[in-house]
């Protein structure tokens, strides 16, 4: 069950997390609690796997370039190779679709040759062959979720 400070953390700082120098210090300030408290509850979100990671998504092949890549890979050993496919530091998301071709990730690399040797080595690892996708036109999909929070009203929140 998520806390009151979980879903604050979880549907406030998605897309606005703040640039500062001590950016958990900052969401604390803002809800009232301590920087300890905000990194325990991100360490739990984590450890939870209600977050994967941290960090900022940047518009596709604005810094290297990205391709999304296809699999097609038997029911049995698809959570294993999603694992391996999610090892590589390449791989921005990866998820299933309901598609001959089930597992769909993007791979962002420095530059066309880092990307060709990530795909190969993914092929490598996992023995099945990847399909790349090049992006042809740019859309913008709002990855945010809004968490039913019971009070709508902004809370402050003291230490655990």
């Amino acid at each position: 069950m998520l806390s009151p400070l979980d879903k604050q953390l979880l549907n406030n700082y998605q897309q606005e997390f703040p640039l500062s120098p001590r950016p958990y210090l900052s969401i604390a300030e803002a809800l009232g609690t301590t920087e300890e408290v905000v990194l325990e509850a991100y360490r739990q979100l984590s450890h939870q796997q209600f977050i994967s990671r941290i960090g900022p998504i940047i518009q596709a092949n604005n810094i290297g370039l990205s391709s999304l890549v296809a699999m097609a890979i038997p029911d049995a050993q698809l959570l294993n190779v999603a694992n391996t496919v999610s090892s590589f530091a390449e791989v921005n998301h990866n998820y299933e679709r309901e598609h001959h071709f089930n597992l769909w990730f993007v791979l962002i690399a420095n530059d066309q040759q880092h990307l060709q040797w990530t795909v190969g080595e993914i092929e490598r690892q996992t023995g099945f062959s990847a399909m790349q996708l090049p992006l042809l036109e740019d859309y913008f999909i709002n990855l945010g979720f809004q968490l039913d929070l019971e009070d709508k009203t902004p809370q402050v929140l003291s230490p655990a």
